[in-house]
């Protein structure tokens, strides 16, 4: 169960008045696991495990569970995000804690009370206009996660020369991000022109073939360059939280 406030400070005093030992005190704060708020159990240590807290998908929940949710990790953690919202979650939300914003093509709820310093380098690409709503929710996962963050838009093989207009940034980058839906060739020819790791994010974008994003995904799966790893179907959060990962290991 979730350690509250009144329970760590407990544990701190019986450290103080040594009826508790620093290592069993340690163990007692960390593993407590979760809080149970009846319709889920908020992970508040995953940020200690994973250097973020738990972030809230607000699709297939009611406005009323992502408030509730949200209002328990805010209370909590400095940064929450939670995405898949739509507009009128938002605003719920938006009553409870005033200082969230909304990334409304992304579908992003953001709190950022203390943004953390934005460091190394992820690119995020996209072949076209119609890959944006993706192409923004791995923008704001990255950039609150504390990535330094620039985009490529509109850049697909259907005019390539746009995207060699601008190796210089690909170069720059520490990991990169291409977004493709239709034939999902683009991630291919950037893996081919730069030396680093690239995230291939295949989306629902294109017509009755596309298969509603699986012809690019298994494109991209198929890839005859090497260096990809390869998500699914528009999952910008999933591809920005490998960039994080990977971003933070080289800093």
């Amino acid at each position: 169960m979730f350690r509250d406030k009144d329970q760590i400070k407990q544990i701190l005093k019986d450290v103080q008045a040594n009826k508790l030992s620093i290592e069993n005190a340690m163990e007692d704060i960390y593993d407590c696991g979760y809080h149970d708020i009846g319709i889920a159990k908020i992970d508040h240590n995953r940020d200690r495990r994973r250097g973020f807290p738990e972030v809230v998908l607000a699709e297939g929940k009611t406005s009323e569970q992502v408030v509730k949710i949200m209002e328990s990790l805010a209370e909590y953690h400095s940064n929450i995000l939670a995405t898949r919202a739509e507009p009128e979650t938002y605003e719920l939300v938006k009553q409870i804690i005033p200082e969230v914003k909304y990334n409304k093509l992304g579908r992003v709820i953001i709190l950022e009370r203390r943004p953390l310093p934005r460091k190394g380098s992820v690119v995020v690409v996209c072949a076209g206009t119609s890959d944006l709503p993706v192409v923004e929710e791995a923008c704001e996962t990255a950039l609150i996660m504390g990535n330094e963050v620039k985009k490529l838009r509109d850049v697909g093989v259907a005019g390539v020369h746009r995207l060699l207009d601008n190796l210089d940034i690909l170069h720059q980058a520490r990991v990169i991000i291409v977004v493709a839906g239709m034939d999902g060739a683009l991630p291919s020819v950037v893996a081919g022109l730069v030396d680093k790791p690239v995230i291939a994010v295949p989306t629902s974008v294109g017509y009755g073939a596309s298969f509603n994003g699986l012809a690019p995904l298994l494109t991209m799966l198929n890839s005859c360059a090497a260096g990809i790893g390869v998500v699914n179907i528009d999952n910008g959060f999933g591809a920005a939280y490998l960039a994080n990962s990977i971003n933070k290991m080289g800093i």
